[in-house]
């Protein structure tokens, strides 16, 4: 069975539901703030003409998700489901950005749970794909039980990062 890649989940703190066009205005909002990407691979993906791409890309790729705040109803983030490999067993969870304000693990450990919760129905692994040099993605990946896949390449979609390491989580 294919899996859902567009899923509305909630749980106390957020809800996250498919990203649509109409959500560009307020995601780049939140995108907008370079602090967000200073340690990113990408730190220039605040600037309004890199976000457009990375925001069309998540519309195209059938897995982009918008994150809603659930007291304000406000979008704080985004993050997708990419890269399904069925051979595998497995598909990608990234490109996840939150609001500053919702910094801390609170909020990342809550959008990471439901989104694995949900996707480990369909597949056994999921990989995350973070900047070798961020440091706080590192650390948040070590808070929700990634564990690092040494000399992994990311393989999805045949692109090869190689400022990046691949962890994974396999289902339960």
């Amino acid at each position: 069975m294919a899996p859902d890649r567009q899923p509305v989940l909630e749980g106390e703190l957020v809800r996250i539901r498919p990203l649509v066009a109409a959500d560009w205005d307020a995601l780049y909002a939140v995108a907008s703030d370079p602090l967000i990407w200073e340690v990113h691979p990408r730190p220039d993906r605040w600037q309004e003409p890199v976000f457009r791409q990375f925001f069309a890309e998540a519309l195209a790729c059938g897995g982009g998700l918008a994150i809603e705040d659930k007291g304000t109803g406000a979008i704080i983030g985004s993050s997708r489901y990419d890269y399904h490999l069925p051979e595998d067993d497995e598909i990608e969870i990234g490109w996840t950005f939150l609001a500053r304000a919702t910094w801390g693990g609170t909020y990342n450990r809550e959008v990471k749970r439901l989104m694995l919760d949900h996707i480990h129905r369909y597949v056994g692994t999921v990989v995350f794909l973070v900047g070798e040099h961020n440091v706080r993605s590192r650390g948040a990946m070590a808070k929700i039980g990634g564990q690092l896949i040494p000399g992994r390449n990311h393989r999805g979609g045949g692109q090869v990062f190689s400022d990046h390491v691949v962890y994974a989580i396999r289902r339960p």
